[in-house]
């Protein structure tokens, strides 16, 4: 099953937001949660969902058992505010000033913490090499049976040279918080089948 980063979200009664990263557990490898933005720019709140929350997924997408409303009741991750404006004569609702005026900084609000043992991977974390910074992570592939990761879909090169590549779990030595470390060289990624790069909904 495909657990994408960056894709678009469908609750049981309709789009719901993206995918911004994965929660992991860097030493089982067991993805346990997924977090989601529910997409609106100005107040954007980003909730905790299990794995086991996701009925189907492929490259792109991301299908829930949940309801919008049930999505809403999940913990929290982060969310983010804007400070109301005190311009004079301005009654109406928080907004960005710019270019007019200076912008105003968010406000971030924590939520759940993750566990002490897990950690977070978004989409273009880094992937390492034996010699250094290597690609970006697109995605990975996780057993449904146990939630395990099977496999990294590593996106590496510049725009007019990219291609996909796709890692077996074994060849990960370990993670950092968002940094995931091979045991292979860049001569032997170079070995690795390439796949064409898929444009996300992100990607225009």
């Amino acid at each position: 099953m495909d657990v994408p980063i960056n894709a678009k979200v469908n609750c049981s009664d309709g789009p719901c937001g993206h995918s911004t990263r994965v929660i992991l557990k860097p030493n089982t490898r067991e993805i346990t949660h997924v977090v989601l933005a529910n997409g609106e720019a100005i107040s954007e709140t980003e909730y905790l969902v299990d794995v086991k929350q996701i009925m189907e997924s492929d490259a792109d997408k991301i299908r829930l058992t949940l309801s919008k409303e049930e999505l809403a009741k999940q913990p929290v991750f982060s969310a983010a505010q804007f400070i109301a404006s005190d311009l004079a004569g301005y009654t109406g609702l928080p907004y960005l000033m710019w270019p007019y005026y200076p912008p105003i900084t968010p406000v971030i609000r924590e939520g759940r913490p993750i566990p002490t043992d897990e950690l977070t991977i978004r989409r273009g974390s880094r992937v390492n090499a034996a010699e250094g910074p290597v690609g970006r992570v697109d995605e990975f592939l996780i057993d449904p049976v146990n939630d395990k990761i099977t496999h990294l879909i590593m996106r590496e090169g510049h725009l007019w040279g990219k291609r996909e590549v796709t890692i077996p779990v074994s060849q990960i030595d370990h993670f950092k918080e968002d940094t995931v470390f091979l045991r292979l060289s860049k001569p032997e990624i170079e070995q690795l089948p390439a796949v064409p790069v898929r444009r996300s909904w992100k990607d225009g």
